[in-house]
């Protein structure tokens, strides 16, 4: 094989409220637990059954880890792209631990808001009021809801069409979201 592949798409909603701290040399890690669920209906008894699926999932990048920060809170639904990665460390009794998370770097990654929580009406995307890139030297990353969370300047050479054609096309491929 000539290369391989890793690439990781989620669309979740927050569990809790990103949580943001800072490296010795100043940079912004900002981390989110991201809950994906489906859904079926049990073929014996009829009933429907859920599970949900915790994904940890940490920004490198700078501009999405800004984005985030501002923009996302508990039960935000967004849309990612990223790596995994596993990472291993020492507790404190000298145990060797490890961790798989979800990783957008410097470079890479994606992230989309996917709703507005009721905060604002119209604008781009359905019930925001965001239609700029969040990163514009890597993949259209665009906040695309949460009107009334704060400014955010609007360009005509660039619309939200693309949020709403992904949004559209997750709905529908997806049906358990």
């Amino acid at each position: 094989m000539a290369g391989s592949v890793n690439k990781v798409i989620l669309v979740g909603n927050l569990g809790r409220d990103p949580e943001v701290r800072n490296t010795q040399d100043g940079r912004k890690i900002v981390s989110l637990s991201v809950a994906t669920s489906e859904t079926w209906k049990d073929r014996g008894s009829g009933e429907r059954r859920e599970r949900t699926e915790w994904h940890r999932v940490v920004i490198f990048n700078e501009r999405l880890g800004e984005i985030a920060e501002r923009y996302l809170r508990k039960g935000s639904k967004v849309y990612l792209e990223g790596a995994l990665q596993t990472r291993k460390w020492q507790d404190q009794s000298g145990q060797e631990k490890y961790t798989t998370e979800v990783v957008l770097q410097q470079f890479r990654g994606e992230l989309t808001l996917l709703d507005s929580r009721g905060e604002g009406g119209g604008g781009y995307g359905g019930g925001g009021g965001y239609g700029e890139p969040a990163y514009d030297g890597g993949p259209a990353s665009r906040p695309a809801g949460g009107g009334g969370r704060g400014p955010w300047p609007q360009r005509s050479i660039r619309p939200a069409a693309r949020f709403r054609r992904r949004d559209s096309v997750l709905n529908n491929a997806a049906p358990f979201f």
